[in-house]
């Protein structure tokens, strides 16, 4: 079990090993990053890429995730719900992010903010949020539900709302992220 999927596995509830990977693979979040993980790792056209493509499209369609295979997302990645999640292809997301239904990570092709997010460690998404534009998001940012985000954001925040209002606060994601395994 290579590093993405261990850190993965053990953001749903601390599990560990593959007894815990027979019990986690029966959770809609997981079953997707795990195919979508040994996908982005393996050799482009080869029997076990073919057939994990193959899985994600099934569920793509299935749970509505749609976050390609080249888009770049760090450890201990945690979907909470699943429903709709679009994610650019070109977007970055940190260590041990949580992700709700309804989000969309998206580009602005035009003006000052032109380009996609870049999302950094330890950021929990709400449901409903749109992220959109050429912006950066700090360490420790708790993006609240049905926010809009097209402005950069500072580590240690909350953001609310639409138009975003940042508040800042050291702990803002703490009871929100749980079980980050430390060295993946």
């Amino acid at each position: 079990m290579n590093n993405f999927i261990r850190s993965d596995l053990y953001r749903y509830g601390g599990l560990i090993g593959y007894k815990g990977l027979l019990k986690a693979y029966l959770i809609p979040g997981f079953r997707f990053m795990f195919h979508f993980r040994i996908a982005s790792t393996s050799k482009k056209y080869s029997v076990i890429w073919l057939f994990n493509k193959l899985m994600l499209l099934h569920y793509t369609f299935k749970y509505g995730f749609q976050i390609p295979t080249s888009t770049q997302i760090g450890y201990g990645f945690y979907i909470g719900h699943f429903g709709t999640i679009i994610i650019n292809p070109k977007a970055i997301i940190g260590n041990n992010c949580n992700i709700t239904s309804g989000v969309t990570i998206g580009q602005t092709n035009r003006g000052l903010l032109k380009g996609v997010p870049i999302i950094g460690d330890m950021v929990w998404i709400g449901s409903n949020c749109n992220i959109v534009g050429g912006i950066t998001i700090g360490n420790n940012v708790l993006i609240a539900p049905n926010s809009f985000v097209n402005i950069n954001v500072p580590s240690n925040c909350i953001v609310i709302g639409n138009p975003a209002k940042l508040i800042l606060k050291p702990n803002a994601v703490e009871n929100y992220i749980e079980f980050i395994l430390n060295n993946p």
